[in-house]
């Protein structure tokens, strides 16, 4: 590396070595050795036993792998677990706030019968984490905008931009993109 060159923080290895790679994954700080190959996804899944974040078609079509990575939703079967030195990961795993309890999200897809197999949970569930925190209350065109990366071979789309709307009114109190004032009416799920 040339004087002039920025580190990273992170040492180049010769093939077959390991890397040592530190992150925070879903709150908790990870010093791990990885294969410079392996991806984010592979990392997750192998070396931290957090399964929960799925491999479908391992090319960053589906959006079944996506987890957020510092803020933002990254497709973690196209980034290397190199690259993820340093970050703060959040995956379906630390998406509750507390074991055996669930996220308002979750509770939506849940109330609302989002999905069916749900292979693809994980990542229209992180997708709608990120949307919802950068726009707490999106239209139905821009829930309908935010998802199109995410695949689902099993509905019809419409019951899961429904569960995101139901997210919407659980974390709001207000319907998508109303900008009405809340229900009177009490959620018994709430």
């Amino acid at each position: 590396m040339s004087p002039n060159t920025p580190s990273s923080g992170f040492e180049p290895v010769e093939p077959g070595q390991t890397a040592a790679i530190e992150m925070t994954v879903n709150g908790q700080r990870c010093s791990i050795d990885v294969e410079p190959r392996s991806t984010l996804a592979e990392v997750l899944r192998t070396n931290l036993g957090l399964t929960g974040t799925h491999l479908g078609c391992e090319h960053g079509v589906c959006g079944a792998c996506t987890v957020i990575v510092d803020g933002a939703p990254v497709r973690s079967c196209l980034m290397l677990g190199v690259q993820a030195h340093g970050t703060q990961v959040l995956t379906i795993e630390g998406l509750a706030p507390a074991p055996g309890e669930m996220h308002p999200i979750q509770r939506a897809f849940s109330d609302k019968l989002g999905f069916q197999c749900a292979f693809c949970a994980p990542g229209f569930l992180m997708t709608t984490w990120a949307l919802l925190e950068s726009n707490p209350e999106p239209t139905r065109v821009e829930i309908t905008e935010a998802l199109s990366g995410n695949l689902c071979r099993c509905t019809g789309y419409r019951s899961i931009i429904d569960s995101v709307e139901h997210a919407v009114q659980i974390t709001t109190g207000r319907a998508a993109g109303s900008g009405a004032a809340p229900s009177q009416e009490t959620d018994s799920h709430a």
